[in-house]
């Protein structure tokens, strides 16, 4: 939050030591140890001020090269899978995926984002990780944030470490309630309502793939028993978005548990013009293959080992 009239407060103080130690450190050059001798820090505070500015996103570092991004598996599959735009990231043995999938997603929506527009977010680890690092951008454009699903714990601890100052529109409802006949009154109230019609016709939405496994995050977050995972598979299910299941061919499934459910359905979802995934990993490419089948997404966000298997015909 940005100080007013006179008063300095430490966050302002902290940003701005931030801006010296990057612009000392990216433009001239200067090593962490030197900038920390100019500044009277400690090198690993130096250390951290830039990790924590990459994270906030006050640091975007670009990359100026023909080889970026792994232009060839991006237009591949966009050619491949009609897709509007694509994003791949290089392979990284060691480190977070999701995390490195949250981190280009914000990047990618820093570029697109302007003043004053709305964007949508669904659930899961890779859009919580996208919302941490666009905080900063957020409250300099004043990016407004709406929900996709219910669930506002999930929302709430991404903001939180943001520091997310902007407008913030969430749905005031659990993610999954006990009956279907609760969910059909929550989602006529207008409180819900208003907040899903605003989701779907926001600047942008962007979306998480879930696979369907015993590690999987509705699993994880109790949505789904670990029982009930070989049932649903049974039942042809082989991945979801907003806790919402597909099959291979990407027809959202008839289920007992999406009745119950308080978000966009797919069926909305797949109409709006901006939708991103961000999704990755060995156990998800059948389930984002059954995504880009479905048509469910204009835009993918993925790493460079995901997309070759996108790629192949047979898996």
């Amino acid at each position: 939050m940005a100080a007013e009239g006179n008063d300095w407060s430490y966050a302002d103080a902290e940003e701005e030591t931030l801006t010296r130690i990057a612009w000392y450190y990216y433009n001239d050059g200067m090593t962490q140890g030197e900038i920390g001798d100019k500044l009277g820090l400690s090198r690993i505070k130096v250390s951290r001020l830039l990790e924590s500015g990459r994270r906030s996103g006050i640091i975007q570092v670009r990359i100026n090269s023909r080889h970026q991004g792994c232009l060839e598996f991006e237009q591949r599959l966009q050619d491949h899978w009609g897709l509007r735009e694509v994003r791949v990231v290089p392979n990284l043995e060691n480190g977070d995926l999701n995390e490195r999938l949250g981190q280009a997603a914000a990047q990618f929506l820093m570029q697109r984002l302007g003043n004053d527009d709305l964007l949508a977010v669904g659930w899961g680890a890779t859009v919580s990780h996208a919302i941490r690092r666009l905080g900063h951008m957020a409250n300099e454009r004043n990016v407004s944030l709406v929900s996709l699903t219910g669930g506002v714990a999930t929302y709430v601890d991404g903001m939180r470490t943001a520091n997310w100052g902007s407008s913030v529109h969430l749905v005031p409802a659990p993610l999954v309630v006990s009956d279907g006949a609760v969910a059909r009154a929550l989602m006529s109230e207008p409180g819900i309502s208003n907040v899903l019609e605003m989701a779907l016709n926001a600047a942008y939405q962007l979306v998480g793939v879930g696979e369907l496994n015993a590690d999987s995050t509705v699993v994880r977050s109790g949505y789904v028993t670990p029982a009930e995972v070989e049932p649903l598979r049974r039942k042809g299910a082989v991945g979801d978005i907003l806790c919402q299941f597909f099959d291979d061919n990407g027809d959202a499934l008839d289920l007992p548990l999406h009745d119950r459910v308080i978000g966009a359905r797919l069926s909305s979802l797949s109409k709006s013009q901006n939708v991103i995934a961000a999704a990755g990993g060995a156990s998800k490419v059948r389930a984002i293959r059954a995504v880009l089948k479905g048509k469910y997404v204009d835009i993918l966000i993925t790493d460079e080992k995901t997309a070759e298997k996108l790629l192949e015909e047979v898996w």
